[in-house]
């Protein structure tokens, strides 16, 4: 019996089990699938979970239940290549036949002294819960402040500052405008949002060092009662330690098939991957997909495709608070109440439809 091993149950990983299951997986072939939950979690809502507007259950979905679906919860230590295992802390090591490595990403703190050890993130749904129980445990008039004013870091100040009226948050950007990456009208309609719901943006920050509810910006000291993080990703440590060539970020650079140059057997998929786009759940599914189809044809006997057509992105979407939205639609943007409703949409089909 032939392994797959996934490890990382997110959206990629999701969509490989929700494409081979339950009618696609040959007789021959077993899944194991490897997470730290028993459960996929909605990472675009975390934001959401740490400003308290939502409960953890409103975004966990349930695995697929397949006779040769195996879920092993724990934490993925290393990719023996050479041997084909998997190494885990306190279980035994998980040999694969075909791997695909989707373990997302990790916070990327570029080198600020003191940013990994006092500031709290929102890049896994452990991580969210505490940045949750901190952030509303704060007294009245605490400060928080938000570094890095890309979709992450807009999106959880404006639910924090619906959820929490009381508090002092300031959103610090590297920019001239917050969302650099979207237009200037949209940041500029986002921008003014926040100034009429009393949330301080610092333009041109340089976080320089961060102390104990201190955060250096071009070395002036802040006050800050709680600080979040939300400046950069990276791989997950496991591909960043792993042979092959990557990108600044950490992410293996891939074949037009998703899988290493030197070894076909190992896909690498999501936030792991390096890729022309922006990491996002839309990617990682299109990827899925694309996987999917490289292993049917493996497993018939028959060549794998020469090529895919690149990934087609419909858009993004964020909130401000739970009216308000922007986003950009076939490179068009949006923003208002038909953006929010149009995210609450596609995340009400997307949990409702795997669920």
């Amino acid at each position: 019996m032939k392994n797959l091993v996934i490890l990382g149950g997110g959206y990629g990983g999701m969509k490989i089990l929700n494409e081979l299951l339950p009618n696609h997986l040959p007789d021959d072939v077993k899944i194991t699938l490897v997470d730290r939950v028993p459960y996929h979690c909605l990472k675009t809502e975390y934001y959401a979970l740490a400003a308290g507007t939502i409960s953890d259950k409103e975004i966990r979905v349930d695995f697929p239940v397949h006779d040769r679906l195996e879920v092993k919860y724990g934490e993925v230590i290393a990719v023996e290549t050479s041997d084909r295992k998997v190494v885990m802390r306190d279980l035994e090591p998980i040999a694969y036949d075909d791997l695909i490595i989707g373990l997302g990403c990790e916070d990327k703190y570029h080198d600020v002294p003191g940013a990994n050890q006092f500031t709290y993130s929102i890049q896994s749904i452990e991580k969210s819960r505490l940045t949750y129980s901190i952030l509303n445990n704060l007294g009245p008039e605490s400060v928080v402040g938000i570094v890095g004013a890309g979709l992450s870091g807009v999106e959880l100040a404006s639910e924090l500052s619906e959820s929490r009226e009381d508090l002092n948050i300031k959103l610090f950007d590297r920019g001239q405008h917050i969302l650099s990456s979207f237009p200037e009208r949209l940041s500029k309609y986002v921008e003014n949002w926040f100034e009429k719901n009393s949330v301080e943006i610092i333009n041109n920050s340089n976080i320089t060092k961060v102390e104990e509810n201190v955060l250096y910006n071009h070395e002036e000291p802040i006050h800050c009662d709680v600080i979040v993080w939300t400046a950069g990703i990276q791989a997950n440590k496991v591909v960043r330690n792993m042979d092959g060539e990557k990108d600044g970020m950490g992410r293996l650079v891939l074949t037009p098939l998703h899988h290493l140059p030197n070894d076909e057997h190992i896909f690498i998929l999501g936030d792991c991957a390096s890729l022309p786009h922006a990491p996002s759940a839309q990617l990682a599914e299109g990827q899925a997909e694309q996987i999917v189809e490289v292993l049917k044809r493996r497993w018939n006997g028959e060549e794998p495709p020469a090529s895919f057509p690149q990934i087609k992105l419909k858009g993004i979407l964020g909130s401000l608070g739970k009216k308000h939205g922007f986003g950009m639609m076939a490179d068009r943007a949006i923003t208002g109440r038909v953006a929010r409703m149009l995210k609450t949409g596609i995340l009400w089909m997307y949990k409702y439809h795997n669920g």
